[in-house]
């Protein structure tokens, strides 16, 4: 049986000494989860707002209508919203939105003008395909690709992701919370107006056995998520070889695949296989396949762990050791 003694210490530790305000963690195999654990004011069956894991779930409701015939990748923006593009030369496509290479200007997230408004605003930051730039507007484009192609709301897409996983618990009412993020007001973030638009890009709330089921059931690699060559395809780089602006310089050693951050080159890393993504609240999800592993790390920090100065690689290899 692994041991992850020192993955549950580093998450113990930095809620008892701070910053954390709380925090659950939980690892999993592709047998199901073996360790779970809360610290501070919180339950394991807490939800917390997943903010941008709330992306790669989006994706994989995405994959589902790809592995359907219904979307490919190359399926353009405008075939949903005929009136996006104004004033654009390029053609925006579901492989440019999930890679964050679509070039759409980003609003803030708790924009008043709602996500509608953010994606259509006219103008470009750049060509499509041709830089990668971090952008959670898109997938209010993804949201409205899958509604066109499945004829329902994108919301019940994103609940049958959870039901082939066997996840129960992911939702997009805020009120499902008792862990609102700690600092938002400060960080610049409206809280309350942004959790109302139930954000595609960063609007769900989740436990930690609902990501350790998705995580379990890509490590199984079984088909009951997703088929194998959808799984292989979903991590191949998309943004090889582009330019990378901030915050994701080619300095961090990783590339977008379908929604998911593969960090095959981070320096600080035991392992070279880590895919998952992170949440602006600290929310953490991790997949290693070579070792069979993912783990979750939920918590409710505004702006993220790093702005205190903890590096959530520690927790990377402490699970990877272990495991």
């Amino acid at each position: 049986m692994p041991i992850f003694d020192h993955a549950f210490d580093w998450a113990r530790r930095n809620v008892e000494q701070g910053p954390l305000p709380s925090a659950v963690l939980g690892i999993a195999t592709g047998e199901g989860t073996v360790a779970l654990d809360a610290f501070g004011a919180a339950s394991v069956d807490d939800h917390y707002p997943l903010f941008s894991v709330t992306k790669p779930i989006v994706g994989l409701a995405a994959l589902h209508l790809v592995e359907q015939g219904r979307l490919t990748p190359d399926t353009p923006l405008a075939d949903a919203v005929p009136e996006f593009g104004a004033g654009r030369d390029d053609v925006v496509r579901l492989r440019h939105l999930v890679s964050h290479t679509s070039g759409i200007v980003e609003p803030a997230m708790d924009d008043p003008q709602g996500l509608r408004r953010g994606l259509l605003e006219p103008g470009r930051d750049f060509a499509a395909g041709t830089v990668s730039r971090y952008s959670t507007i898109a997938f209010e484009g993804v949201a409205a690709l899958i509604e066109q192609a499945s004829g329902a709301p994108w919301e019940r897409a994103v609940a049958k992701v959870g039901e082939r996983a066997g996840a129960t618990g992911f939702t997009f009412d805020a009120d499902a919370s008792p862990h609102d993020p700690v600092g938002a007001a400060e960080q610049g973030l409206d809280y309350a107006r942004f959790s109302s638009q139930r954000h595609p890009g960063a609007g769900l709330l989740g436990r930690a056995d609902d990501l350790l089921a998705v995580g379990s059931a890509l490590l199984r690699d079984d088909g009951s998520l997703i088929s194998r060559v959808t799984a292989s395809a979903m991590l191949r780089p998309l943004t090889a070889g582009l330019p990378k602006l901030e915050p994701y310089p080619a300095a961090r050693g990783q590339d977008w695949g379908f929604t998911w951050n593969l960090r095959h080159s981070a320096s600080g890393l035991l392992a070279s296989d880590t895919y998952g993504h992170g949440g602006w609240a600290g929310t953490e999800f991790w997949i290693t396949p070579s070792l069979g592993v993912c783990f979750v790390l939920l918590t409710n920090v505004g702006g993220g762990i790093g702005r205190h100065g903890l590096n959530a690689d520690e927790l990377h290899n402490a699970v990877a050791a272990g495991a």
